[in-house]
């Protein structure tokens, strides 16, 4: 099975260990992945200005280059790329007046109407491996560990794009097929404060809190999430809200991918410890999970 692929600029950076570990995983479920040429940045964030089309011709661009390839499905790992590239999706789909005015700028690309459906690997995973396939996969259940998934804001808002219709659903599933114990906590769905970590700092670390705080409340050993600005906020503030009592302990955050790739029985070269933070490799080191690898240490 070979399926297109867009990967973004923060996976090529600082979410690696996103990429890495979902790269590998495919290859082991037998997907070869074909990263798009010639791909360039979405533009991270879907404009809600009913006349600005200019930003909406990034995500495009990279649809058409997705159907030149003859694709007609295109996965993606982030959050907010997904988010993005599927509501570009939907107006080139369905709005005829700014389709037309978006293809009539793009002199140098073929016209694009909506030919190619966006998949968040998450529900590509569910819809294409099938969760009862990718169970027979895996070869070190993630028993013992109990699991919340943290969606944020993009991959459940707005309803026309999001990956299931209540949230909540999809990432339990996927943490069950991986033989974790999935936990439901009430801020799930909560914006981590996203880019207002620049402008509010201490506005983002007080929701930050109560993310992480209910995330605990419930049980929960680590979180798993697809959002490289979601991770990058939930770790960022988690000694200043333990100094100031705040939260009650460091929470581990995972990417979804990485307790794929361990599940799958991957080494560490693959699931990438190396990039995650101190209290998520003591975690692993607790569940009997390698965190270095022969590569890792030449």
């Amino acid at each position: 099975m070979k399926v297109s692929y867009y990967p973004g600029c923060t996976l090529k950076t600082k979410a690696k260990h996103l990429e890495d570990s979902a790269l590998a995983s495919m290859a082991a479920l037998g997907v070869q992945i074909r990263e798009l040429p010639r791909w360039n940045c979405c533009g991270a964030v879907h404009s809600l200005a009913d006349d600005d089309l200019i930003h909406h011709v990034a995500p495009v661009r990279d649809l058409i280059r997705a159907m030149d390839e003859g694709s007609d499905h295109l996965v993606t790992l982030c959050s907010m790329c997904y988010n993005t590239l599927a509501r570009a999706n939907l107006i080139m789909r369905d709005d005829e007046v700014k389709r037309k005015t978006i293809n009539d700028f793009m002199t140098e690309e073929h016209d694009y109407h909506g030919e190619v459906q966006v998949n968040h690997l998450i529900a590509f995973l569910r819809d294409t491996i099938g969760w009862d396939n990718l169970r027979a996969k895996v070869k070190v259940p993630l028993g013992g560990m109990k699991i919340a998934s943290y969606y944020g804001c993009t991959l459940v808002r707005p309803k026309n794009v999001a990956i299931e219709p209540v949230a909540g659903q999809i990432m339990n599933e996927f943490v069950e097929t991986l033989g974790a114990t999935p936990v439901d906590f009430s801020a799930n769905t909560v914006c981590c404060g996203s880019y207002q970590v620049l402008a509010h700092p201490e506005s983002v670390a007080d929701v930050v809190g109560r993310i992480l705080q209910s995330a605990s409340d419930a049980g929960a050993e680590a979180l798993i999430l697809s959002c490289p600005l979601c991770e990058y906020n939930l770790l960022k503030n988690q000694d200043k809200l333990l100094r100031s009592g705040q939260i009650g302990r460091r929470m581990p955050v995972f990417y979804f991918s990485q307790l794929l790739a361990m599940a799958l029985g991957l080494g560490p070269e693959s699931y990438r410890p190396d990039l995650s933070d101190a209290a998520s490799v003591e975690f692993l080191k607790s569940k009997n999970f390698s965190v270095e690898s022969a590569a890792m240490r030449g």
